[in-house]
């Protein structure tokens, strides 16, 4: 007899589109738990640059894979699919509804589908022989190296990722296939019972909301959040090519003035929100749910709520939200 699989929830979309207000909605209707399937929320101080929920934003719904790494530690999708597993498989042991939000697509890819990540093979003198062309010429001409082998990673990684470009150049020069190659023959069929929720909005509001929140960040204290890591000497890692950080190492290094350094900000944010759509809508079996008109959050959260309901619950199982509420 086949076992029967976990129920999950998963609620992507881009940034700044409403996830985690969403999320908590329905964690407080679904007895769920919380699990993050962003890349950078991992470290620790990096909390304003991106946008990690503040404590008494929770509810009280436990959240899962914050601040469980210094910044100047490394974290890959195989990493972050062993410890997303080992929360899901706690939170459904004690009868709760694990829910991964985020806007890291192959972080969550990488856990839905139970991808199996080799260790792939590595080259140390061609990766520093780009390494050097990166410090002696930027990043542009490696990252067009990549564009022009891999275009599909080239569209996926941001140029600011230095290392995550470098490695994709790196596997391809090791095995002569791209790491998208490699990706694309990842396994298909989900590991859980899940129904991946996705949150949209028209472009024009969400550049607009997203300028908002760069704006909001930096009332917030940004600056002074990338200064403590800039004066303890972080550079060369992982955390600091995150956008947020990178555009304000320019403004500190003197490369660009504080009103360029967010301008070039809220450029990266909407050009990530963009790449963000893009992978979803090809890599993922996703029902999108339009988040414009906000004033309508009530209708949404009925609306989501129901489908989930009805996706992932039997008659006798539904939770009858309807009543719920008039309680």
């Amino acid at each position: 007899m086949k076992q029967q699989k976990g129920k999950l929830i998963v609620i992507i979309g881009p940034t700044a589109v409403g996830k985690t207000k969403m999320s908590i909605e329905m964690a407080k209707l679904f007895n769920g738990e919380i699990i993050s399937g962003d890349s950078m929320q991992v470290y620790k101080g990096m909390d304003i640059g991106t946008a990690k929920i503040k404590r008494e934003e929770t509810e009280g719904i436990p959240h899962y894979l914050l601040d469980i790494k210094d910044p100047d530690d490394p974290f890959s999708a195989a990493e972050f699919q062993e410890r997303a597993k080992a929360c899901i498989e706690d939170i459904q042991s004690r009868g709760k509804l694990p829910i991964i939000v985020g806007g890291t697509g192959l972080y969550i890819q990488s856990v839905i589908y139970d991808y199996q990540f080799s260790e792939a093979p590595s080259d140390p003198f061609y990766r520093e022989g780009l390494e050097k062309q990166v410090r002696e010429l930027g990043i542009d001409p490696v990252f067009e190296q990549l564009r022009s082998v891999d275009p599909e990673s080239a569209n996926r990684i941001h140029p600011n990722n230095v290392r995550r470009v470098i490695r994709a150049l790196e596997i391809f020069h090791c095995t002569g296939k791209t790491m998208s190659e490699q990706l694309n023959e990842q396994p298909t069929e989900l590991k859980y019972d899940t129904c991946i929720i996705g949150l949209t909005m028209e472009r024009e509001k969400l550049y607009q909301r997203i300028d908002q929140r760069v704006d909001g960040m930096v009332e917030e204290g940004l600056i002074q959040e990338v200064e403590s890591f800039y004066e303890k000497g972080l550079r060369d890692c992982q955390s600091i090519q995150a956008i947020g950080y990178k555009e304000i190492y320019d403004f500190l290094d003197g490369r660009a003035t504080l009103d360029e350094a967010v301008e070039t900000l809220k450029q990266n944010s909407r050009r990530y929100a963009k790449r963000q759509l893009t992978w979803f809508r090809n890599k993922m079996d996703v029902i999108w749910f339009d988040m414009t008109d906000l004033e309508d959050f009530p209708k949404k959260i009925h609306e989501i709520s129901g489908f989930i309901a009805g996706k992932l619950f039997s008659e006798g199982e539904y939770i009858n939200l309807e009543r719920k509420e008039e309680d």
